[in-house]
């Protein structure tokens, strides 16, 4: 009888988790792996949901340009404002149904297809035992000796590397090629992504990298270390706003509607300090890590709409291959 029983119990549990729909989230790598928030949102969302969350990692956005109207993603996360233009262009997304007049980010959103869920600036993260006397603008930067070793990222890429792409073009305008020209004997190397980039600085082969002025956090909360620091630039710095979008083409519309509204939920925010190491966009800052408190701010963001984004991205990577193909 006991026998009996547990067998049919495993039966109806087994018929249960198969009939739990799948739902697909594409999302970048840093997001979904083991250290980052993923595992932590597929399990919250999970809770609610009475569904099987599925992150798939990778490029989000040349994955879903291949793909198109046959991509198995319900929603993606991971997008910024410097792509959007061309992932608005697809026509696979469908508005987020979400409210964002209440969000705490340094600039109003209104944008009713791409949901912001955190943001940041990227700044030069360096090693206060190498370098002592970082620099506080682009101009002190391009004047530092060759000596001192820089790591960023692609910016054909990265979206850290396109970042500063445009962060060196709002601050030089037309003469971007020529600080380029500057920069370039510093950069010991260009990654393709952020984390390998990282991994070089903190291993000690590099005094400075491309990252953001939240990288510190990490260190002081997960390792006691208060030796890196973000340089803060007097002429402000570029403004990254991370983005999720609800695919059109999704037959699971509802969990699609359900897990944006995840996204402004507090348990989502909450995780984002500390799981992606960066502000989340609606949460009070008082229940923000006090460690936060320690961190450089910029005194402006730095920010293009994605129109003026992806008329720039051309020819600000032209100034740059020339400058590195020297």
């Amino acid at each position: 009888m006991r026998l009996t029983t547990f067998l049919a119990g495993l039966c109806l549990a087994t018929t249960a988790a198969a009939e739990a729909p799948e739902f697909t989230v594409y999302a970048p790598d840093y997001f979904a792996s083991e250290w980052g928030p993923g595992p932590g949102i597929e399990a919250a969302f999970e809770e609610t949901c009475a569904c099987d969350l599925v992150f798939v990692t990778g490029d989000v956005l040349p994955r879903l340009l291949i793909e198109g109207d046959r991509t198995r993603a319900d929603a993606v996360i991971g997008l910024n404002t410097d792509i959007t233009a061309r992932a608005r262009a697809t026509g696979l997304f469908a508005p987020h149904g979400q409210k964002t007049d209440d969000l705490t980010m340094p600039i109003a959103w209104e944008d009713e297809v791409f949901l912001p869920f955190n943001w940041g600036y990227t700044a030069f993260v360096y090693d206060k035992t190498r370098l002592e006397n970082p620099p506080s603008s682009f101009a002190e930067l391009l004047s530092l000796p060759d000596d001192v070793k820089i790591v960023i990222q692609d910016p054909r890429s990265s979206i850290s590397g396109l970042a500063l792409l445009l962060w060196v073009k709002a601050v030089y305008g037309d003469e971007a090629g020529g600080a380029w020209d500057k920069l370039a004997p510093k950069i010991l190397t260009v990654t393709k992504g952020w984390s390998e980039a990282y991994g070089m600085f903190t291993a000690g082969e590099a005094d400075m990298v491309l990252s953001y002025t939240t990288s510190p956090a990490y260190h002081i909360i997960a390792d006691g270390d208060r030796t890196k620091a973000a340089a803060i630039f007097e002429e402000g710095h570029y403004f990254m706003v991370e983005l999720a979008g609800r695919l059109r083409t999704t037959d699971q519309p509802d969990l699609a509607d359900a897990f944006m509204a995840f996204i402004l939920s507090e348990r989502f925010q909450a995780m984002m300090p500390t799981g992606n190491w960066a502000y989340p966009v609606r949460l009070d800052p008082a229940k923000l890590p006090t460690e936060f408190a320690e961190l450089g701010q910029p005194p402006r963001a730095v920010f293009y709409s994605e129109i003026a984004a992806e008329a720039l991205r051309k020819p600000a990577l032209d100034e740059w291959l020339a400058a590195f193909s020297r």
